[in-house]
């Protein structure tokens, strides 16, 4: 986004982006921006839905219940969907409100929850998933918003990754690799489709472990010689996949 609108407020909206329209947002967001922000007519706030890229939009109601916005003009055209891949064990609350924030700032296409032997948490809200990673494209100037897949067994993931996901390769960050550098394996992987899967706190039990390493479309990788906490891990291996194979280069 251009610096001369980086301090605007920026809301993601389901609607159409077209230039000479008006829109009005819910009453959250209206809320939002006209009680909280104080926001008021004439002023310029910043619109993105995905699809259309961001767009500059000014207020031509204020109202606490109902903001109505003119859309003026595009400032940043639409960025392709990231294909990234992101599979994770849920983590609880907080923590798990940030892996999802970080994995959108760093990129991330779909968001997977798996359910694994030591999974922490086994009912999520997908709702509050999806806020997390809404408000983190509002903030950071994302222009996508990954998806949210429903959360999966392991076992289920694995057995039907091939139909469901082709040639896409699996890294997989294991807490057992001997302490090495990733960059050799992720550099055989450039130019192909790429998932990463994180294990919970305490890793992947022996059984999902040997089942992982046995499959020839998961590639293990180590994170270091440091035990790293999950949403620790999840930062590290996204980063490093984005530096060597993804879109940092």
């Amino acid at each position: 986004m251009p610096r001369s609108h980086a301090s605007l407020p920026r809301l993601f909206v389901e609607a159409d982006l077209v230039a000479g329209t008006q829109l009005t947002l819910s009453k959250d967001q209206s809320l939002y921006l006209a009680a909280v922000l104080r926001r008021t007519v004439g002023d310029a706030v910043v619109l993105f839905n995905g699809r259309d890229g961001a767009w500059l939009c000014k207020l031509t109601s204020d109202s606490k219940k109902s903001v109505a916005l003119e859309i003026v003009e595009q400032i940043v055209p639409q960025t392709p969907p990231s294909d990234l891949w992101y599979g994770f064990a849920p983590l609880k609350s907080e923590r798990l409100d940030y892996m999802v924030q970080k994995a959108v700032e760093l990129g991330v296409g779909t968001i997977q929850p798996v359910m694994t032997q030591f999974t922490q948490l086994h009912r999520l809200k997908p709702e509050r998933l999806s806020a997390n990673a809404v408000e983190a494209a509002e903030q950071c100037e994302v222009l996508n918003v990954p998806q949210i897949a429903p959360a999966i067994d392991l076992d289920v993931l694995l057995d039907g990754w091939v139909e469901t996901h082709g040639d896409r390769k699996l890294v997989f960050a294991d807490e057992g690799e001997a302490s090495s550098s990733p960059v050799s394996a992720l550099e055989q992987l450039r130019g192909q489709r790429i998932g990463l899967i994180i294990g919970p706190e305490g890793g992947f039990s022996d059984a999902e472990r040997e089942k992982l390493r046995a499959l020839t479309f998961v590639v293990p990788i180590s994170l270091g010689p440091r035990i790293l906490r999950a949403d620790t891990a999840a930062v590290a291996g996204l980063a490093v996949i984005q530096a060597i194979i993804g879109d940092w280069r």
